[in-house]
């Protein structure tokens, strides 16, 4: 112990001492204390002492290095920090945004607030009750089609029939399936347009609206893939040699053993837009996933309501003047600014559907296969997006028109154009329906996909001398794909839907409301009259600027401005002529 005591203090004072003195005071201090065995510990610190003496002579460049941030650095270096740094922005920009937004508006969540009629409850319940009946109506064409295929089986397998037999049974085969196509093409075609109409004419209300039309046209792409699917296994059973083997996961229940209801029925439950005769499934149902995935669909519901009524819809209001005057570099800053709450809605609702409740729904029907979605957001082609954020609706299009048409002998290219085609009708049912306003946006927003597919493929094909697509192509077809998806596509559909959605009925509801409570004050108190007839003034005047737009007034607009009008007629007796002149007018 004495000895490293020693040595320690020579270490540390030994740059205080000229070389001569530190040098004898130290062999001296040595001599007395040290045995022989430690003279070799004292040379290597005496070693030691004389390098840390020139403490500003050590190599700091010593090997060739890059830049961590340059493409030939050897390793990559980790950007948690950034990404650290980007949450916190967006955290506190946003929060900013709710301060200002609390300070201008107060509170505009209400929940007894809502603008929604009896009418709309009841018409939406008796449809969404209703729809799934035409996938029975299916289920029976289907056994009866079953039924026609055996009864052709045994009986080509009991006789051997002679050319002109064969012929007559061809011919007979051919107009039975004929019939089963159109009977299938009827109903499905009738389930579409009942819901259509209904929603279109009947329910005023868009987000009801909105909720019958996706539950229709899912039930009606469910009945076309039951039909289809039904129609080449038919077809197998009757031809085996004419037809590819069927998947080894079929063979569980050939058909068909499958037409049955409880085939159909879980069928119509499953989380699939794709029909087959058995699916991948699990062992057992775990109940707490269950619920965890249903609270957050709970949880991110509210929370997409919440941010829908107190930040989009006034944000949305503010933008009507700047739309009607075309006034482009105001558009312009009202998309930007939509930008952020309505990508927050989009992925919000992305989770609760694609992986909440799709999961739920996986998890009580035991189905196996759970890939609703892959990685989309690191897509750097417009093309991959497509094909990996709606897995289901991807797996239809490919599966029973994209296939089937390049089957045919259809180019792909062209088969492409027709799967957008029919994806941007599908979008605008969806979207132009509910809000009562057939304008084509969600059409063309569709079409004009294509145009930046053809922009982004090349930087797929890009290769480095690996054989991988070099980083700066993936950086810029992402970048692509997120200016396309949250600057231009959302937020510009949203305005122009919205706009259009105030001009035919949002204008008048503040003063059809205001002439129902002046109405109702008269009723009470005779002597205000006044009031009532300002306020039919009021609804005169908006009602005169919705209709000069082109086939504005339709039994919609017409039922929504009769209802306060019935409060007036009521007290037609009471009313000086002046208000029963502008009721007429």
């Amino acid at each position: 112990m004495a000895t490293g005591t020693l040595i320690d203090t020579a270490i540390a004072t030994s740059h205080e001492l000229p070389d001569s003195i530190s040098s004898n005071q130290s062999n001296a201090g040595q001599t007395k204390t040290v045995q022989s065995k430690d003279e070799a510990q004292i040379a290597l610190s005496s070693s030691k002492t004389r390098s840390k003496k020139f403490r500003h002579t050590f190599a700091i460049h010593s090997t060739r290095k890059a830049s961590c941030l340059s493409h030939d650095s050897e390793a990559a270096p980790s950007f948690l920090g950034f990404k650290n740094l980007m949450v916190l922005m967006l955290i506190v920009s946003n929060l900013r945004l709710m301060i200002e937004n609390f300070r201008k508006y107060g509170v505009l969540i209400c929940l007894s607030c809502h603008d929604y009629r009896r009418q709309d409850v009841i018409y939406g319940s008796i449809l969404y009750l209703l729809v799934p009946c035409h996938l029975f109506v299916a289920y029976i064409i289907e056994l009866a089609a079953a039924q026609q295929a055996k009864g052709a089986v045994a009986r080509a397998k009991k006789t051997e029939d002679t050319p002109q037999q064969a012929e007559r049974e061809r011919k007979r085969f051919q107009t039975t399936w004929h019939l089963i196509a159109l009977a299938h093409g009827i109903n499905a075609t009738l389930n579409l347009i009942i819901a259509t109409t209904v929603v279109y004419y009947y329910i005023h209300h868009p987000g009801i609206g909105t909720l019958c039309e996706i539950h229709a046209v899912i039930v009606w792409l469910k009945t076309s893939s039951y039909a289809l699917t039904n129609r080449d296994l038919r077809h197998s059973l009757m031809a085996p040699s004419d037809t590819s083997p069927m998947p080894e996961i079929y063979t569980s229940c050939p058909y068909p053993q499958n037409i049955t209801l409880r085939n159909l029925t879980y069928f119509w439950w499953a989380p699939t837009l794709v029909y087959q005769p058995v699916y991948p499934r699990t062992d057992k149902i775990r109940w707490p996933f269950v619920f965890k995935r249903l609270a957050e669909v709970v949880g991110l519901s509210i929370v997409i309501w919440i941010a829908s009524a107190q930040y989009a819809a006034p944000l949305l209001q503010n933008s009507l003047d700047k739309i009607s005057t075309l006034d482009l570099t105001a558009i312009l800053e009202r998309i930007l600014k939509l930008s952020t709450i309505s990508l927050f809605c989009w992925l919000a609702g992305f989770f609760a559907l694609f992986h909440s409740f799709l999961n739920a729904l996986a998890e009580v029907t035991r189905f196996g296969d759970r890939e609703f979605y892959t990685d989309w957001w690191n897509s750097y082609s417009v093309r991959s997006y497509w094909t990996t954020w709606n897995k289901p609706v991807f797996h239809f299009m490919k599966r029973h028109i994209y296939s089937p048409l390049v089957g045919r002998g259809v180019p792909p290219q062209v088969a492409q154009i027709l799967v957008f085609v029919f994806s941007g009708v599908l979008h605008e049912l969806l979207v132009g329906v509910p809000t009562h306003n057939i304008l084509g946006v969600a059409f063309l927003g569709m079409l004009l996909q294509l145009p930046l597919i053809i922009l982004t493929d090349p930087l797929t094909r890009y290769r480095d001398a690996a054989g991988h697509v070099p980083v700066n192509a993936k950086v810029v077809g992402n970048l692509v794909f997120w200016v396309s998806l949250c600057l231009v596509g959302q937020p510009l559909a949203a305005l122009l839907y919205f706009f259009a959605w105030q001009a035919k009925y949002g204008s008048l509801k503040p003063p059809c409301v205001r002439l129902s409570q002046a109405a109702l004050r008269f009723a009470a108190k005779p002597d205000i009259a006044k009031d009532v007839i300002d306020a039919l003034d009021e609804v005169h005047r908006v009602l005169n600027a919705v209709t000069s737009l082109q086939d504005a007034l339709d039994e919609k607009l017409a039922e929504y401005v009769f209802f306060p009008l019935s409060h007036v007629l009521r007290e037609s007796q009471k009313l000086p002529v002046r208000a029963l002149e502008i009721c007429l007018e």
